[in-house]
């Protein structure tokens, strides 16, 4: 079972901090358990791992077996929730390396999580005369990111295969009932799957936003919300023997003491976009009503031979939580040299895990001492399972430390202000009045 561990944490908080948030953490508690709290109409995550719509969930499993049979690559198009939760899995469970892999499954190629004209290009190549299918995620389908790389890939599939064949390689993602791309799904009769009403973008990888895309791997889905079943049972508790209470009082309290940025960071270079979607999960959700943690995150150790001088002795404002896997897959011992050029015999023998964990503990005392505190959040392994476990300790923890900062953690208004903007400066349709005052501005 995951669990949590501060370190050294006396020198930076009293010991009390945990008990002197009691009362507040209850709260927030009860908020999550009874739906009693801001938001409480997008908390159907809470939930979901054991609620789920197991029919969904089995057309999900069929339509990632007909995609892994008739394409060699699926095209995610969808923009922040809508795809960071897959990529973070796929990546963490397959590799960051997957399309490059010798494999039975499909490439996956993100589109539409930017504006970038020679991105789409490339993808386009690399495609090139393989089959494919789409899957496009989007609540409304208007989004303006995923609906313009939808307009380009769907042209594609259509110029390959004739609209009738295309038909059967569209997925869409998106809301139950209403929406332009449900309207337009339902017209062309492609399959679709459901955006949960109650389950917003950032809290949606376990439903078909994530699932789909990641059994297109072959990646047991099963398992991986067996693993967050397990742990909505143990958030559940409602008290500091929950791990997810343990972790959000640690970073409210640090915040209080003055470290308003947490880094999130490992030593696997393939957990890169799991902080990616953790940063927007907490970014999102606390981010408001000038409160907030800012969430950044590193990958060591590379990041120690960049990044590393200024979280050792730069402005002493931030805290770092370091998830820790288990062993390897692969064990790689590290062979003997007899010239000894390097002087990296008294290595010989001993594995990549060993000297990757001396590393990360030589690096937890350094930065403590120099002033940085370190939560350790430790996961069994490396299995749907253990990832299931974490994705929804960090959700449920999300939704404690939204509480904690007396703001609702499931609502996003900042970032509808670009989107305004961008609309008018577009020339879409109501706008002209913005427009004429944004280029004055410009």
């Amino acid at each position: 079972m995951l669990t949590v561990k501060a370190f050294q944490m006396d020198s930076f908080l009293p010991a009390t901090y945990a008990t002197d948030l009691l009362p507040q953490m209850e709260i927030a508690q009860g908020h999550l358990q009874n739906g009693t709290g801001a938001g409480n109409d997008f908390i159907g995550w809470v939930t979901l791992p054991q609620d789920y719509d197991k029919a969904e969930f089995a057309r999900i499993q069929a339509s990632a077996a007909k995609i892994r049979s008739d394409s060699k690559a699926l095209v995610v198009i969808g923009i922040g929730g809508s795809y960071l939760g897959a990529r973070g899995v796929i990546d963490f469970l397959c590799s960051p390396n997957y399309n490059l892999k010798k494999k039975d499954t499909p490439n996956i190629y993100y589109m539409g999580n930017g504006l970038d004209a020679d991105a789409m290009e490339e993808v386009m190549e690399l495609i090139g005369d393989d089959d494919f299918s789409i899957n496009v995620i989007s609540k409304s389908g208007t989004t303006t990111e995923p609906a313009v790389a939808f307009r380009f890939f769907r042209k594609m599939l259509q110029d390959k295969y004739g609209a009738e064949e295309a038909k059967g390689r569209i997925y869409a993602t998106t809301d139950k009932a209403r929406g332009a791309l449900k309207s337009l799904a339902d017209s062309q009769g492609w399959e679709t799957f459901v955006v949960p009403d109650d389950v917003g973008g950032r809290y949606s990888v376990l439903t078909a936003v994530g699932l789909l895309p990641i059994a297109a791997t072959g990646v047991n889905i099963e398992d991986l919300m067996a693993g967050a079943a397990s742990m909505m049972e143990t958030c559940k508790d409602g008290s500091l023997a929950n791990p997810a209470w343990q972790y959000a009082a640690l970073r409210f309290a640090l915040y209080t003491a003055g470290k308003p940025i947490e880094v999130l960071g490992a030593y696997d270079p393939a957990f890169r976009f799991m902080t990616e979607w953790w940063k927007q999960l907490y970014g999102e959700s606390e981010g408001k009503d000038g409160k907030g943690i800012f969430p950044a995150s590193v990958e060591f150790t590379a990041d120690l031979h960049s990044m590393g001088q200024y979280i050792q002795d730069g402005c002493r404002i931030m805290f770092e939580t370091m998830v820790r896997m288990g062993a390897s897959k692969a064990e790689k011992l590290v062979p003997l040299d007899e010239a000894d050029g390097d002087g990296l015999n008294f290595l010989a023998g001993k594995s990549m895990d060993f000297i990757r964990d001396k590393a990360m503990e030589g690096t937890l005392l350094a930065h403590t001492t120099g002033k940085v505190p370190n939560i350790i959040v430790q996961m069994d392994g490396k299995t749907p399972y253990d990832l299931g476990q974490m994705i929804y300790f960090f959700e449920y923890a999300c939704g404690i430390s939204g509480y904690l900062l007396d703001v609702n953690p499931f609502d996003q208004p900042g970032v509808e202000a670009y989107k305004k903007n961008m609309f008018a400066l577009l020339g879409k349709p109501g706008y002209e009045e913005l427009r004429a005052e944004l280029e004055a501005q410009l």
